[in-house]
């Protein structure tokens, strides 16, 4: 039984676009291994949100080349937003590459793979250093219906929480972001699909279901109606929280465009909806804003915040900021570090500006210093943390309600969950016995970023 490994840069789509992958190599008669020295395939999925992201995952690529000596028939390949922007260009910078597949082809990464590897295998050994020419694929063509394929899902029996993507693509374009060019304009899927992939994750005793969507907001807004003035993700949401035995809906990310009444409103009747958004700021200068292309005030973002507020009191609400934008002076900076300051976010990824590639901000003037961007960085990290700090250890003493997920990445002799505002919190138990349950969990200790306690 041939075995692939998968390896995954980036966000929760890309985690979720994996899954589907990898399922369907199970399905196809695979393995699929954690180890990569001992696979027949080794697939990469790619984010090129970043130039970081994009590096890594080179570096990584490159590297492996080296089982080729072993293992020569091994097959390798690129998926996802480098692979669509970068295209043919990857042979270039890796010799041994063989599968370039874009955003819109996740769905054909198995029939290519295995067509290669199968050719190989077929080969006498002693014929196969010349077979590996000619075989390669590239295959990064838009694909209408594309978003429909993301539906399936590894079973696991122990499985408490779920990713569900309900569209692809997005038609926002900030000035920044390479994201419309890799993933294509939007594509929502129909909602009763969508009802149907939690049905059978809940079957499968998920408790938890996270939708993703590049701006999960303004899913449906092109293809579906507004019904009784609510919008189709404020729909979707209603529909989600009917499926009896999901006891918990996430979703993310949002956008301050489309996030409207119904949406707020929508916290003050459906219970199953966490009290955590992650909703992107990017910048509290509108200066800043207006330059990224973000089609609202720094003033508007604070409004739905505090509408979100007072929706839900007690919601925890974490943000996306980029600082050292092209042109962004001290005043601008300062401006968000008062804005961080006012709305005492539960946390926040702060980013230094990356120029990408076919970007309108990459060719702006005021580019600014790489120590001017780090030094930003840091001052506002230290005030995004000496707040996420405080509100942590606010919380020792409290009980809290949080959905076991298993053993804890760091330490599996322990368990890990999060509680309705998203944070982790770690415990002890028999994790055959708690994962999927809702606990609670008496806080005792605080590292900062970690809560510690034990079941009641």
């Amino acid at each position: 039984m041939p075995k692939v490994h998968i390896r995954t840069y980036g966000c929760q789509m890309n985690e979720r676009d994996s899954e589907q992958v990898a399922q369907m190599f199970s399905e196809g008669g695979y393995t699929v291994t954690p180890v990569e020295a001992e696979a027949d395939a080794i697939l990469v999925n790619t984010c090129s949100v970043r130039d970081q992201a994009e590096q890594k995952a080179l570096g990584k690529m490159g590297n492996m080349g080296s089982y080729r000596r072993n293992k020569p028939h091994v097959v390798f390949g690129f998926m996802g937003c480098m692979a669509q922007s970068r295209g043919p260009e990857l042979f270039e910078r890796i010799p041994h590459l063989d599968v370039v597949v874009g955003t819109q082809k996740y769905h054909k990464v198995f029939e290519y793979v295995d067509t290669i590897l199968q050719r190989r295998l077929q080969r006498r050994m002693d014929e196969l250093e010349l077979s590996l020419t000619g075989e390669s694929v590239c295959d990064v063509e838009e694909e209408a219906g594309s978003q429909n394929t993301i539906r399936d899902h590894i079973p696991k029996d122990l499985n408490a929480s779920a990713f569900v993507s309900i569209m692809q693509g997005c038609n926002m374009r900030c000035s920044f972001c390479i994201v419309p060019d890799t993933r294509g304009k939007e594509r929502g899927r129909p909602i009763q699909e969508i009802v149907e992939e939690v049905k059978r994750l809940r079957d499968h005793g998920v408790k938890e279901i996270t939708l993703l969507g590049q701006i999960v907001n303004l899913y449906g807004r092109t293809e579906f109606e507004k019904v009784d003035g609510k919008s189709p993700f404020v729909q979707l949401l209603e529909q989600v929280h009917a499926v009896e035995g999901i006891e918990r809906i996430r979703f993310t990310s949002p956008h301050p465009i489309g996030y409207r009444d119904d949406l707020v409103a929508a916290f003050t009747y459906l219970p199953k909806l966490c009290s955590h958004i992650h909703f992107p700021m990017q910048s509290g200068s509108d200066r800043i804003l207006k330059a990224m292309r973000r089609p609202y005030k720094n003033e508007k973002f604070v409004e739905i915040c505090e509408k979100m507020k007072a929706a839900r009191p007690g919601i925890a609400i974490t943000t996306d900021i980029i600082v050292g934008f092209p042109g962004e002076e001290e005043e601008d900076f300062m401006a968000t570090v008062e804005t961080v300051q006012r709305l005492q976010f539960d946390n926040a990824f702060v980013f230094r500006y990356s120029k990408r590639k076919d970007t309108p901000a990459a060719d702006m003037d005021g580019q600014l210093p790489e120590r001017v961007k780090e030094e930003r960085n840091q001052r506002l990290l230290d005030v995004v943390n000496e707040i996420a700090k405080a509100k942590h250890q606010a919380m020792v003493g409290t009980v809290q309600r949080v959905l076991c997920e298993g053993p804890s990445k760091t330490n599996k002799q322990r368990l890990t969950g999060r509680t309705d505002t998203n944070k982790i919190l770690i415990f002890d138990g028999d994790a055959h016995k708690l994962t999927g349950q809702l606990l609670d969990i008496r806080v005792e200790e605080s590292t900062g970023f970690t809560l510690y306690g034990s079941v009641i």
